[in-house]
C-alpha cells in the first residue's frame, strides 16, 4: 500500500530569480551604454529587461511550482495561481526528452485531460525523471 507524504513541493531554485534580475539590470545598463542616442535600441533594451525582471518576480511570488498531497496535484496556474488537479483528473504523468543544439532537455508533462502542465529543471529545482518518479510513487493505486 502507497504512504503518501502530507505535502511534497517543487520550486525554483532560490538563486534564480537574483539571477534574472541581475540579468535585466544588465540589460538595462548595455541599453544605456550602446544607445548611441538611437531610442529604438534603448526601448528594445529596457523592454527585454522588464520581461527579464517580470519572470524573476513571478519566481518571488509564485517560488512553487507543483505540490503532491493525498487529493492530488496542486500546480502554478497563470502568473502566480494555484490549481488543484485531483488525482483522477491526472491522465498521465511522463517526461519528454528533446535534443537541442547538442544537449538533451526534458520536460515534465502532467495531462490532466482539459490542460497540459509542463516543467522544466529550473521550475522544479530537481530533474523532470526525479519528480515524474515521486508522483508516480504518490499516486493512489486506486486511481492510477
Amino acid at each position: 500500500m502507497n504512504e503518501i507524504p502530507a505535502v511534497r513541493q517543487w520550486r525554483v531554485p532560490a538563486a534564480l530569480p537574483a539571477v534574472k534580475l541581475a540579468g535585466a539590470v544588465l540589460l538595462a545598463a548595455l541599453g544605456l551604454l550602446f544607445a548611441d542616442g538611437d531610442p529604438v535600441r534603448l526601448v528594445v533594451a529596457v523592454l527585454a529587461a522588464a520581461a527579464l525582471a517580470g519572470w524573476a518576480v513571478r519566481d518571488l511570488v509564485a517560488p512553487v511550482r507543483l505540490a503532491v498531497d493525498p487529493a492530488g496535484l496542486t500546480v502554478i496556474h497563470g502568473f502566480a495561481g494555484r490549481r488543484l488537479l485531483p488525482w483522477s483528473a491526472v491522465e498521465e504523468i511522463a517526461v519528454d526528452r528533446r535534443p537541442r543544439l547538442g544537449l538533451t532537455s526534458e520536460t515534465l508533462e502532467i495531462d490532466a485531460g482539459d490542460s497540459l502542465h509542463l516543467f522544466g529543471r529550473y521550475d522544479l529545482g530537481a530533474t523532470p525523471e526525479e519528480v515524474a518518479a515521486a508522483l508516480r510513487a504518490a499516486r493512489p493505486t486506486s486511481t492510477g
